[in-house]
């Protein structure tokens, strides 16, 4: 919904994305429609192979199972790394964060400041429900992932994703096999100001 919203009205605004190397098929898919529907080329950033070999070499290619502090570093090396690069020299990161996708997403404002990244984060779809967004996408007909179909709310890396079961948190599907309360990515860890964040 923002890359239609920023693509159809030629927003002067950089689109990026994180291809951490174990994405979903459909993923790709919709990343390439995306780039043929609206004519545009997405920058790509990728994981630095100096952290990843490594990493990879010592612990194996799925040792994210094993414990929540070898997933975080491959988050890290994956997610974390390649985004410093991508927002370095920019103002503002506008990102497509949802309140009702996590409870720790509940108290998040519109506009927050991100200590870690050092750069302001807008959320213009904060409070956007699913039925919302799903008939806005509907509407103006824009490329989305068919996994959304299939039960996957939130959808990361192949491995590290599942489709949620009726009754589930929206969260659920991520990281299943991990306490709940530590199911972030390191993406959208930030600290949390009193103060008030002016464009």
């Amino acid at each position: 919904m923002i890359t239609h919203h920023i693509l159809q009205n030629q927003l002067p605004i950089t689109i990026f994305t994180l291809d951490t190397g174990r994405l979903f098929t459909e993923t790709y898919s919709v990343w390439n429609s995306t780039n043929l529907r609206y004519q545009t080329q997405i920058k790509a950033y990728y994981p630095d192979h100096s952290l990843l070999e490594p990493f990879i070499e010592k612990n194996g290619p799925n040792s994210f199972y094993e414990s929540v502090e070898n997933r975080k570093a491959c988050c890290y090396i994956r997610k974390v790394e390649p985004l410093k690069r991508a927002l370095a020299g920019n103002a503002i990161w506008v990102t497509g964060l949802r309140a009702e996708h996590s409870a720790a997403r509940q108290d998040l404002s519109a506009l927050e400041w991100d200590e870690a990244n050092q750069i302001i984060k807008y959320h213009p779809l904060l409070y956007w429900t699913t039925e919302q967004t799903r008939a806005y996408i509907d509407e103006q007909n824009i490329p989305y992932n068919p996994l959304h179909d299939q039960g996957f709310v939130s959808i990361g890396c192949l491995p590290c994703t599942r489709a949620i079961r009726p009754g589930e948190d929206f969260r659920a599907g991520r990281w299943w096999w991990e306490d709940n309360s530590k199911k972030e990515c390191g993406l959208h860890e930030t600290q949390h100001l009193d103060t008030e964040v002016k464009a």
